[in-house]
């Protein structure tokens, strides 16, 4: 029996890349996954054959969760493939991309997490979880610079970060927790490829800073663990990049010495 037996999960942005392996873990550890998607259904489609050849069980779900309709069609989903909806891994992220609307990093980084967070508590037993991922450049923007090209997308991240922990409380109420898994750049993502090419040199020069990089595969099996670690609620799970904590603290002397 794997630890998520009769369990179901929603992995948003699961077509590739951390989330495509957060939910194959995921199915592997028993979860009936929704493997959500924006626009590649071939690729989420791929993920799914690959947890059904291993035994497991998947959907694959085309959804903008910009969108409400989008965010009320995945949370369906869940109920309507599998009967239940039991954890939330809120992967899904962007801002780097080019051709997008003006505000689009806030209104998928902030928005549309915490209304796909509010669709699925509806639907989700005492019990439950969600996860949210986000990165340390955007987790410890207020104490750290980071680069100028990534920051308007850390903020929006950090903005989303900080309206799901807001609900805690209420999720609370539900018997409902929230873990929130905060990684170094992590190699060969979209977003390190993106900012790799507007900052030519910039993942080797964070690789050389930190020493080491994790890989979308280690990652992706930090951030489920934390689907049934034994946490509190409001919990952050650090990955990689221990020099951002000394930065944070130096950041903090500068502030009370000023």
């Amino acid at each position: 029996m794997g630890l998520l037996e009769n369990k179901t999960a929603i992995v948003t942005g699961s077509s590739r890349g951390i989330g495509a392996e957060v939910a194959k873990i995921l199915a592997a550890e028993g979860a009936a996954v929704v493997v959500n998607y924006r626009q590649k259904a071939p690729r989420a489609n791929k993920v799914v054959a690959e947890i059904e050849a291993d035994g497991g069980r998947a959907a694959a779900i085309g959804a903008d969760l910009t969108t409400q309709e989008g965010v009320q069609a995945l949370a369906s989903a869940a109920m309507e493939n599998f009967g239940s909806l039991d954890l939330l891994v809120l992967n899904a992220s962007g801002g780097m991309e080019t051709g997008m609307e003006e505000g689009y990093a806030l209104k998928l980084n902030r928005d549309a997490q915490v209304n796909m967070l509010n669709a699925a508590v509806a639907l989700m037993p005492h019990g439950s979880r969600v996860v949210f991922v986000t990165s340390h450049q955007a987790h410890f923007i207020d104490t750290v610079p980071t680069m100028p090209e990534y920051e308007p997308v850390a903020r929006s991240k950090r903005a989303g970060e900080d309206a799901l922990r807001s609900l805690v409380p209420n999720l609370a109420e539900k018997g409902i927790t929230l873990v929130v898994v905060s990684g170094d750049m992590i190699e060969g993502t979209v977003t390190a490829t993106l900012l790799d090419r507007s900052n030519p040199g910039a993942i080797e020069a964070r690789r050389a800073e930190a020493g080491k990089l994790y890989s979308v595969k280690e990652f992706a099996a930090e951030v489920a663990k934390m689907a049934s670690a034994d946490v509190e609620t409001g919990h952050t799970e650090y990955v990689g990049g221990a020099d951002y904590f000394g930065k944070t603290a130096d950041q903090a002397a500068d502030k009370s010495s000023s």
